[in-house]
Parts: C-alpha cells; structure tokens; sequence
C-alpha cells in the first residue's frame, strides 16, 4: 500500500466463513470516569463497529455493574490503578488510552510508564486525557519505548507544544509534521480535514467530514476505530489514514440523514458500518 493510497480490499477483505472472534483481534481500551463514561461506550463501540473481535474495557471500579449493563458487546474490566488492568491489557494485540478519564489521567501515565519498562510490543492509541496526562513533559513521549498513536485536537496539540491554538491552525500541515517527529510517533491532528504525519515525514490530508462533526464524543468514536483496525492487522499507519477516512464518511452520512445541526457522536457510531459497505 502506498503510504497514502487507501487500499479497502486490505483494510476489509472478505472474510471466511469459518472464523471466529479471536480471528479479529483484540483491543483493551482505559477511558471514562464520573460524569464521563460516555466516552468509554462512544469509544467502545467505535472499536466493534470496524469490526474488532473482542473489546476489554478499563473503567472505574465503582461503575463496573452500569457499564456492564450500557455495553453487552464489551467484556467490562473494572480498576482504580494500572495494576488491577495488567491481566486484561496482555490478552490485547493494541491499547486505546484517554477519552473521558478526567482525574484517572494519572493512572494513563503510570500505566504508560510501565509499559515501556515491559517493552510492550503492540501500538498504543494516546487520546484526550491521556495526552493532557503528559502536557507538563511531552518530551517524554519520545523517551517511551513504545508504539504510539497520538490524536490531539488542536487545543491538546497547543498544551504539548507549548504554543497558540492559532499558530497550530495556520500551519497544520508543518506542525503535524514537526510533532510527530519531535513526539517519535504517528500523530493525527484532529479537525477540518484531519491530518495524518509520521516521524518518517510521511503526510496524510483527509478530505471527509463535515462540520456536524464539531460534537462532543465524536473524537472518542475515532480513537475506538483506529484500535479496532490495528487489531485487525493492519499497520498503524495504514490503519490511521483508513480510520480518519472512515470516521469522515460514517459522519458525512449521519449528516444527510440528521442534518449538520442534529447530529451526535452517537449517530455517526450508527453510520459506520454503512460507511464501510459504501466502500468495499
């Protein structure tokens, strides 16, 4: 695959009429807390609808039962520190940190810390909280042993840099570019027409979306499909260009069918799957 060439046969072949879950990987996904599961579910759900196999969940202990129920597709891993996630997180082929966490920003830290003393081998999705995690030390992103997504919207781009949400906005294609060298990872810059950079200087400009996607959960929806695809095998920067596309068109329908004004994170999840048959 060309590095910006999207190949859908690659991304979603046809599958055999024998396979089963495992076949299809699997995530484990740390998000949500008090007043923000939904970003958990959004994200959860964005992981199952590219057709991931098995969805571990990470979230607060006290919330284990009410998640359990909110998610029947999700095997539902309730925690209060990194440790208690150990078990869950080594059974996933790809990790998916951040949307919703709030105050358990500091559990993404510690957990992140460890990983990279284990040598963990698979990709990490960084989003939300678990980037702001690390906005008093950035440069600590390229010190980690570790394979990473990182998919700051403008703002949380602006706290790792140490600079103006405008002065991001006016270069978004040089500053992607930069960033992701500095941070050693893949970086996908969130917003109008998303941009996709790797420390190689490789460079992706998505054209879908629409600006009825500017709703809360609509980044949380993302982060889960970027996971669910690299679960599935694909590369993590195949799999980058391929989500941000996807994540585009599913909300390009939901706006025809909901209007740019009516539209919700949860509208889009529903659209996925007719995005990825409009593509195959």
């Amino acid at each position: 695959m060309s590095k910006n060439k999207i190949l859908w046969s690659k991304i979603f072949p046809k599958r055999s009429p024998e396979s089963q879950k495992g076949d299809y990987g699997r995530v484990f996904i740390l998000a949500g807390s008090e007043g923000m599961l939904g970003a958990a579910i959004l994200c959860s759900r964005g992981a199952l609808r590219v057709g991931a196999g098995l969805v571990y969940l990470g979230i607060p202990q006290n919330v284990r039962d009410i998640l359990n129920l909110a998610t029947p597709e999700v095997i539902v891993v309730g925690g209060d520190s990194s440790q208690d996630y150990f078990t869950a997180l080594q059974k996933a082929n790809v990790l998916a940190i951040g949307p919703g966490l709030g105050s358990r920003r500091e559990v993404a830290r510690d957990l992140l810390f460890k990983l990279s003393e284990d040598k963990y081998p698979f990709p990490i999705v960084l989003d939300a909280d678990g980037l702001n995690a690390f906005s008093s030390d950035p440069g600590t992103f390229a010190k980690l042993n570790l394979k990473l997504i990182l998919t700051p919207h403008p703002g949380e781009l602006a706290r790792l840099l140490g600079t103006k949400i405008e002065e991001i906005q006016r270069n978004r294609k040089a500053v992607a570019r930069e960033a992701a060298k500095i941070f050693n990872s893949i970086l996908v810059l969130k917003g109008h027409q998303t941009v996709v950079a790797d420390a190689s200087g490789n460079l992706y400009i998505n054209k879908t979306g629409n600006p009825g996607m500017a709703s809360a959960g609509v980044g949380d929806v993302l982060t889960g499909m970027l996971a669910g695809l690299i679960a599935q095998g694909i590369a993590p920067w195949e799999a980058s260009v391929a989500g941000v596309h996807l994540h585009g068109l599913a909300g390009d329908l939901a706006a025809k069918e909901k209007g740019e004004y009516g539209m919700i994170a949860g509208d889009l999840v529903e659209n996925i799957a007719y995005a990825i048959q409009k593509i195959r």
